[in-house]
């Protein structure tokens, strides 16, 4: 940026060429990413322009200013690409300390002393995995399965709050040969009898080959995926009824709904990063929640205290859709209004399992938004399937999953976006997926296209616990 100082006086006419406002680098978690496009469009617009051009006494004097620009040009490349390098480069082989230059060893991660900066080497140690909700700890770079001897429920607390939740329901124990085959190795027992909340890695902890109880631990912080007030008798029709998709919001911007999204906890709303690309002033949003009509008298209206976008979203390939909204107030749940659980690491949800979308959005394309708050089920589609040449030409990415008819006639549509893709097992639903995006809305081979959620637990976890601890 240096090399631009001798400019000063220029700035006018340099923010005049400024191609849609934006900056000449921009600095990305990759590292420093130069706009090279923008930089030479403003070189040769400065050259060309008459104001400037008419300002210099003689041929020479703009000779030695075209001469500045262009030196300045090259050292800024080779500056921001040298940088750029030795961001990439420095982290090799170790663990980057979130967004900043500093890096520390992966054996340092989650071994319960904080060596970054900003402590974000000891956030997402702990997790929920296979259909039992079996607890892992991360200990030295191993996730490890928690044995259930010492266990206590105040570990359990401490649990919960490293996932993100302000609350705990209850631990219990299932036997070891019941947990999928490859959560039964790498065990861990945690030794601790303090009251304090702490982080699970900072205890005393015991790495076996087999639980002397034969036990493992699962963990339930959040009473989720339920529908106490959703009378099921009621059947027929798309329109959805008071309670059958509590989790579901509305998402205004600037009092109008735009979006779709899913309650994970009282203070967090989860939808597509595309609804909130361009738009995240936190303040010209409103979450309406338990609403089954636009706007009914008496919905709950929260503000919307800080949106956290992935970092890695490209609006061109839609790739990493997933956007957080973190609540002024919390939400109260009372059957209206209901919290969807999350999946857990390594669920599997196969295809042609059936799950349900719903959503504000047109019922056509181009169409108007719906006052109703409507729903249909559809199939999961394998990624396999999807990318194929006469559908989606392998333009689905593992963070994407489809989901709909082939054959075309029920889909999502604009509107829907950053809705639920959710999926019932056990009488527990469950957030499978984030709407997307689609070619048209219910066109032969063109199926929706949502936003993996278990591609996206590790991201959720880490920005929520980020913000709780």
């Amino acid at each position: 940026m240096s090399a631009f100082v001798n400019m000063k006086k220029h700035t006018l006419i340099i923010r005049k060429y400024r191609i849609l406002g934006e900056s000449i680098y921009s600095w990305e978690k990759s590292g420093v990413q130069l706009n090279i496009q923008n930089v030479i469009l403003c070189f040769f617009y400065l050259l060309a322009d008459s104001e400037l051009v008419k300002g210099w006494k003689n041929r020479i004097i703009l000779h030695r200013f075209q001469l500045l620009i262009a030196s300045s040009l090259i050292l800024m490349i080779f500056l921001v690409l040298g940088i750029g390098l030795g961001v990439g480069l420095s982290c090799v082989g170790k663990v980057r300390c979130g967004s900043s230059s500093q890096c520390v060893s992966a054996m340092a991660q989650c071994d319960g002393t904080m060596d970054c900066e900003n402590h974000e080497d000891e956030l997402g140690c702990v997790r929920l995995s296979g259909r039992s909700s079996v607890l892992q700890v991360q200990k030295r770079g191993e996730w490890r399965t928690v044995c259930s001897e010492e266990w206590s429920n105040q570990l359990g607390i401490s649990a919960c709050k490293q996932l993100g939740y302000s609350r705990y329901v209850e631990s219990s124990f299932i036997s070891l040969t019941s947990i999928e085959q490859d959560l039964q190795t790498n065990l861990i027992s945690i030794n601790y009898s303090q009251a304090e909340v702490i982080k699970l890695q900072s205890a005393a902890t015991f790495s076996k080959n087999h639980c002397n109880s034969g036990m493992v631990t699962t963990l339930r912080c959040i009473e989720c995926g339920s529908r106490p007030q959703y009378k099921s008798r009621i059947v027929g029709g798309n329109i959805s009824k008071p309670g059958q998709f509590p989790w579901q919001v509305s998402l205004h911007f600037q009092r109008e709904h735009i979006c779709g999204g899913s309650i994970v906890t009282s203070s967090w709303i989860l939808t597509a990063a595309h609804c909130v690309f361009g738009f995240d002033n936190a303040s010209l949003w409103t979450v309406h929640a338990g609403l089954t009509e636009q706007l009914i008298n008496g919905a709950r209206s929260l503000a919307v205290e800080r949106i956290v976008r992935h970092a890695q979203y490209r609006q061109k390939e839609l790739d990493y859709d997933v956007a957080l909204m973190r609540l002024q107030e919390p939400l109260v749940f009372d059957g209206f209004v209901e919290p969807i659980c999350l999946p857990n690491y390594g669920e599997e949800f196969t295809e042609g399992r059936m799950c349900w979308i719903s959503g504000w959005g047109t019922t056509k394309e181009n169409g108007e938004s719906s006052v109703v708050l409507r729903s249909a089920t559809i199939p999961l589609i394998s990624t396999k399937t999807c990318n194929q040449a006469d559908v989606y030409k392998g333009l689905i990415s593992p963070w994407m999953i489809c989901a709909g008819y082939l054959e075309g006639g029920i889909d999502a549509c604009q509107g829907d976006s950053g809705g639920p893709l959710a999926c019932e097992d056990s009488s527990v639903w469950k957030l499978v997926g984030v709407t997307s995006w689609g070619t048209g809305c219910a066109e032969v081979n063109k199926p929706g296209v949502y936003a993996r959620v278990t591609k996206a637990l590790s991201w959720i976890r880490l920005q929520i616990e980020r913000e709780e601890v």
